[in-house]
């Protein structure tokens, strides 16, 4: 007995489509945000690039990451994959008022960039004390 498959010749090239399209939308510069303590840190993986090639700008409480990664070239080389994405990218944080965008440190080690924004002093919290029914008394008078 024969069977009968029924075939959707759209199928495959609606495979082909998103397997092209979420390739596009996969980040170059794959990254972690999170808070401990009193601080904020974006770790953004970077294989390959130099420390010269990154470039970290803050700008009315916008942070901007600029990485470049030279292409291949040479008149030697010859390219036989290239998968690594190459170019210069950018990527944008932007950063609450209650951080001090003032004393942002920055670290590269092992291909990660490290940045960490503090929480700015007046945004912390603070335990405010409550006068007594004798200061109530100081006011009136």
């Amino acid at each position: 007995m024969a069977m009968v498959t029924r075939v959707d010749p759209f199928r495959e090239f609606d495979r082909l489509t998103e397997r092209l399209l979420s390739s596009f939308g996969a980040p170059a510069m794959p990254m972690d945000a999170y808070r401990k303590d009193d601080a904020f840190y974006v770790q953004m993986d970077l294989p390959g690039v130099k420390p010269d090639d990154i470039e970290l700008t803050v700008e009315r409480n916008v942070l901007t990451v600029r990485v470049e990664r030279p292409d291949l070239e040479g008149d030697d080389v010859e390219v036989l994959a290239s998968e690594r994405p190459h170019g210069t990218f950018t990527r944008q944080f932007h950063l609450g008022e209650n951080l001090d965008t003032d004393k942002l440190e920055a670290e590269y080690d092992a291909g990660v960039l490290s940045i960490r924004i503090p929480v700015a002093e007046e945004s912390k919290p603070r335990r405010i004390p409550i006068g007594g029914a004798a200061q109530a008394r100081e006011l009136a008078a």
